[in-house]
């Protein structure tokens, strides 16, 4: 085999490689060896085929399988020898010319190809102890507690209908349809069939839930409401609108009190007992908002501490799958770029931007999980299989098929689990400082990091 490098320009590399026919050959003997055994030809005895005539038969399909192992083996050991690790599979481009490969296939010429490929970057890594990384620290309150002890009083308590003559109360369940118009044009996604809302429950925007108290069950009543001008859609933030809202039956709580006895029928000791577990499912709900806010600054400080070249294969591969996501929003909310303040360049630039970021972060977490010799266990790795499995219900079968025959995809869910420990290795020397905030303002934080670069699951 020969091998010349033919270009060596930052990442790319491009060789031209020789295999000569008498290597080629060598290998088709012992193909046809092999071949001799399971050969069922007229006229011979299985294993008594002559060579030659074992050549004449399958001599060409056995030399094209032997020309394809021989490209992979070739190309293994000339990177191996090269000392180069190949970012995507090398492209192999080989003579165009029928003639030429008849020739080899005959055993005749020497095949002779190019392979293109880029190389991983060798990655130098900055010294990640002592990052600064404020940590939100969020105060659960007893008024909280209480709002959320009452939601599921509420909940579990249970609620009668109370029928047709209904007169909708503070603490109603109610069904409603409505119509929300802006300017008296109705907007997308203000419109509801059959909606559930429980009164005094502060879940639709301030003032909806006010206006419905008297309302009679059957009749439609326009109310009057002004979202807030912090509201998630930006597009209706701040803005008047009227809502033609039917209600269509209202159910009253059943008699009860928040009690002890309230609290065995859920298998608790005491109303006592239900506040700590109420308190300690909030504190671990902000505890995993938290960390997500600080793995992003982690994510943040290892981009801003490692400046590359990466392979554009793999940023086209990323960029690919980003963009097909894109669209699909795009098309099935019917919206365009202009919707959105930005044009379709703008947006392919961006998207160019955070697949690099993935790419070069993929590429500095799986150096530091090296260096530091991180692991996953199976154990681990069959949980996050079941956590996968769990959010399909009525499917889990199809999808623990599907994980179970797809190895990569199985793979795949190696990769967020590495990551996270990778995270956490650099939050445990970090240097955090804790930073007092409501979970408002958390939630404000990790929106912000969301809407400057949507971060997934790097693999």
């Amino acid at each position: 085999m020969q091998v010349t490098e033919t270009l060596n320009e930052g990442l790319k590399r491009k060789l031209s490689v020789t295999i000569s026919a008498a290597d080629l050959n060598a290998r088709l003997d012992t193909k046809l060896e092999e071949l001799k055994g399971q050969a069922n030809i007229k006229g011979f005895r299985p294993g008594k085929v002559p060579t030659a005539h074992m050549k004449k038969v399958y001599g060409r399909s056995a030399m094209s399988e032997v020309m394809t192992d021989a490209i992979n083996e070739t190309v293994a050991s000339a990177l191996d020898t090269r000392k180069e690790r190949a970012a995507a599979q090398p492209k192999v481009d080989l003579p165009q010319d029928q003639a030429v490969i008849n020739d080899v296939l005959d055993g005749k010429t020497d095949l002779a190809f190019e392979v293109e490929y880029e190389v991983l970057p060798p990655v130098t890594l900055m010294d990640t102890a002592g990052v600064k990384i404020t940590k939100p620290v969020i105060e659960v309150t007893d008024a909280e507690v209480d709002v959320e002890v009452n939601r599921v009083f509420a909940q579990n308590r249970g609620y009668t209908d109370k029928g047709d003559g209904a007169v909708v109360e503070n603490g109603d369940r109610l069904g409603l349809s409505f119509v929300g118009k802006i300017d008296g044009v109705p907007f997308d996604g203000g419109t509801s069939e059959h909606a559930h809302l429980t009164v005094g429950s502060g879940e639709f925007i301030p003032g909806f839930e006010e206006q419905l108290v008297g309302q009679k069950k059957g009749e439609t009543k326009t109310i009057k409401v002004t979202f807030p001008s912090d509201y998630q859609n930006a597009d209706l933030a701040g803005k008047e609108a009227t809502f033609d809202v039917t209600i269509l039956h209202a159910d009253g709580p059943n008699a009860g009190e928040l009690d002890d006895e309230f609290a065995k029928k859920l298998g608790l000791e005491d109303v006592a007992a239900l506040r700590k577990i109420i308190r300690e499912q909030m504190e671990s709900a902000l505890a995993s908002m938290g960390r997500q806010h600080m793995k992003r600054q982690v994510l943040d400080a290892l981009d801003d501490g490692h400046k590359f070249d990466v392979p554009a294969q793999l940023v086209e591969a990323e960029f690919a799958t980003i963009w097909q996501r894109v669209e699909h929003e795009v098309q099935s909310h019917g919206r365009s770029f202009e919707d959105e303040g930005t044009t379709e360049e703008a947006a392919r630039e961006q998207y160019r931007r955070i697949a690099e970021r993935r790419v070069r972060l993929g590429l500095v977490v799986a150096e530091i999980g090296n260096t530091k010799e991180v692991q996953v266990s199976d154990e681990e790795h069959q949980q996050a299989l079941i956590a996968e499995v769990r959010r399909f219900p009525g499917q889990e079968q199809q999808v623990y098929d599907y994980y179970r025959k797809n190895p990569q995809a199985l793979a795949s869910l190696r990769a967020p689990i590495f990551e996270n420990k990778v995270v956490d290795l650099i939050i445990d020397t970090g240097a955090i400082t804790e930073k007092k905030m409501t979970r408002e303002e958390l939630a404000k934080l990790i929106q912000a990091d969301e809407d400057e670069v949507p971060e997934e699951h790097h693999h």
